[in-house]
C-alpha cells in the first residue's frame, strides 16, 4: 500500500512540477499546448519494474561497452548492405567502436580503435559523421584533447571504411592549431556544388573543410611535410554578435537543402540562441533568421529543422528545459527580424533534459540522458505528444548531491548522464542509442518500418545524406 501510495504521490508531483515549469518558462510566450488524445505518459524516472519501455517500443540488441562515463555519440550507416554503427569513446578509452547490424538481434563488436599511446592523452572522441566520396566510404571521428597532453590540435581524424569488415584505414588528421581543444561537434554535409564538407566547431566559427581535397591525398612528395593546416578549410560560418552573448561560438548544428528556395543552409545552436543561415555561396553566408531574447534561453545546444524547412527544434542542455519548437517562417519570410517565442514545447520527464534528437518527420527521437530514448510526434507543432520510450539508462535519477555545490553555472552535472546521442536508418526504421552508462542499443518501433520525406508530403531531406550524385 505504501509503495502504490508513493507511485501515486510521485506521479503527482512530477505533473505538478512539469507544468509550473512550462508555465514560468514560456508564460508569455505562447499559449500551452493541450494534451493530445494519442500520447503515451512515461513513467517517473527510474521507472517501476515492467515499466522501462512503452508497450511499442522493442529492443533488439544491447552491448555494454565498458565503464561509465567512457561512450560519447553515435552514427549509423544509411545503406542496408553496410550494416555497420559507429560509437565514439572517450575518457579512460579514447577512440571508437564499430558494430555489425548485419543480424540487428544479435548486434557485435567488429572493431576498436583506439589512439596511440593512449595514456599520454586526455579528453576523448566526441561526434563521428560519415561520407562517401568517389566510389569509397569514410569515417570522420571529432576529437577533443585537452592541452598538456598530445593533439591538442588535432580536431578529426578520417579514416577509409569502405572495406568494413576488413580492413579500415586511417587517411589523415585535420589540425587547427590556432584554435586548440579539437572539434566537439561535426556535421557532413553534401553540398548542392557537390562537396562534401565538414562543419566543425572551432573556435568563434563553424569552419567548413573540403573533405573531397582532403581524402584526394597530397599532391607532392614535399606535402606531408609543409603541408598548410587551412589547406582544406573553405568557409567559417560566424555567430551573429548580440549584447550580453553567454557564449561566443557555435556547440551543434545541422546542415540541409531547401528545396523550396533551392539553398544550402546552416542550422546553428550557440551565442544567444540559434541561427539560420544561407549557405550557397560558402564565401558570402547570409544570415536570414535569429532566435533571441527567448524566456528561459541563454544560448542553444541542438538545432534542427524540419524537412520543408518551416520548422525547427532547439534544445539548450539546461535541466528542467524542454525541446521548444520555432516557426521560422515569419523571419523567413520578412514579417520579424527576429524570433523571440516558441510555439510548442516537449519534455519527457521535467526534472531531466533531452540532449540529441534526430528529426523523421512528423517523429522527433531523442537521446534523453537520464530519462534514455523518447519519441515525440509534431505534426502538430503546437501540440507535441509522447508516442514511445525506452529507458535505457540504469544509475541513480536526478542525483543533485554534488551538483548543488556548483553555483554560478546554469549546469547541473550530475544529471548530465545515460542517453547520449540517437540515430536512425531510414532504409528500415531501425533506431540506435548510445547511452554513457550502459552502452549501445538497437531498437523498433511500432508501425516504424522506415522513412520517406515523400510518404508524409514533405522534402525527402533528413541528416542521413544523400551521396550518390557527386
Amino acid at each position: 500500500m505504501i509503495r502504490i501510495l508513493n507511485r501515486l504521490l510521485n506521479r503527482l508531483l512530477n505533473r505538478l512540477g512539469a507544468f509550473v515549469f512550462l508555465f514560468v518558462v514560456l508564460s508569455g510566450s505562447m499559449v500551452l499546448p493541450a494534451r493530445a488524445q494519442h500520447a503515451i505518459e512515461q513513467p517517473s524516472h527510474p521507472p517501476n519494474p515492467g515499466e522501462r519501455g512503452s508497450a511499442n517500443m522493442r529492443v533488439m540488441s544491447h552491448i555494454p561497452l565498458g565503464p561509465p562515463g567512457t561512450v560519447a555519440d553515435i552514427e549509423i550507416e544509411q545503406d542496408l548492405s553496410r550494416p555497420f554503427a559507429y560509437v565514439p569513446r572517450r575518457g579512460s578509452s579514447i577512440g571508437f567502436d564499430v558494430i555489425s547490424l548485419e543480424d540487428p538481434d544479435h548486434a557485435r563488436v567488429i572493431k576498436r580503435w583506439r589512439i596511440e599511446n593512449e595514456d599520454l592523452h586526455s579528453g576523448g572522441a566526441t561526434d563521428g559523421r560519415l561520407f562517401e566520396h568517389k566510389g569509397r566510404m569514410y569515417y570522420v571521428q571529432g576529437l577533443q584533447m585537452r592541452q598538456g597532453g598530445p593533439d591538442s590540435n588535432v580536431g578529426a581524424i578520417v579514416f577509409d571504411v569502405t572495406d568494413l569488415p576488413g580492413q579500415m584505414t586511417e587517411v589523415g588528421r585535420i589540425r587547427q592549431s590556432e584554435t586548440r581543444g579539437g572539434f566537439h561537434n561535426i556535421f557532413m554535409y553534401h553540398h548542392s556544388s557537390g562537396m562534401p564538407q565538414l562543419f566543425a566547431t572551432s573556435g568563434q566559427y563553424a569552419k567548413v573543410f573540403d573533405m573531397g581535397k582532403f581524402v584526394e591525398g597530397d599532391q607532392t612528395e614535399m606535402d606531408p611535410v609543409l603541408r598548410d593546416e587551412n589547406r582544406e578549410l573553405v568557409a567559417r560560418i560566424p555567430v551573429a554578435q548580440s549584447e550580453g552573448m553567454w557564449s561566443r561560438g557555435y556547440h551543434d548544428f545541422y546542415v540541409a537543402f531547401h528545396e523550396e528556395s533551392g539553398q544550402d543552409r546552416f542550422y546553428g545552436g550557440g551565442g544567444s540562441g540559434y541561427y539560420v543561415y544561407n549557405i550557397t555561396d560558402l564565401a558570402n553566408p547570409e544570415l536570414l533568421v535569429t532566435i533571441t531574447g527567448v524566456p528561459g534561453v541563454s544560448w542553444g545546444h541542438t538545432f534542427t529543422p524540419t524537412p520543408d524547412g518551416n520548422f525547427a527544434i532547439g534544445e539548450t542542455e539546461f535541466q528542467y528545459q524542454p525541446l521548444r519548437i520555432f516557426d521560422l517562417r515569419p523571419a523567413l519570410n520578412g514579417e520579424v527580424d527576429n524570433i523571440d517565442h516558441a510555439v510548442g514545447a516537449w519534455h519527457a520527464d521535467w526534472q531531466a533534459l533531452a540532449h540529441n534528437h534526430e528529426v523523421r518527420w512528423p517523429y522527433v527521437f531523442v537521446s534523453g540522458y537520464q530519462s534514455g530514448l523518447s519519441v515525440f510526434n509534431m505534426a502538430d507543432p503546437k501540440n507535441p505528444y509522447t508516442v514511445a520510450y525506452y529507458d535505457t539508462f540504469n544509475g541513480i535519477h536526478n542525483n543533485r548531491a554534488e551538483a548543488s555545490a556548483r553555483l554560478g553555472s546554469p549546469y547541473t552535472w550530475n544529471v548530465y548522464d545515460g542517453a547520449w546521442g540517437v540515430d536512425v536508418r531510414n532504409a528500415d526504421g531501425l533506431i540506435v542509442v548510445s547511452d554513457q552508462s550502459t552502452g549501445f542499443w538497437a531498437l523498433k518501433m511500432d508501425g516504424f518500418e522506415g522513412w520517406n520525406g515523400a510518404d508524409w508530403g514533405m522534402p525527402n531531406i533528413s541528416s542521413g545524406q544523400d551521396w550518390d550524385q557527386q
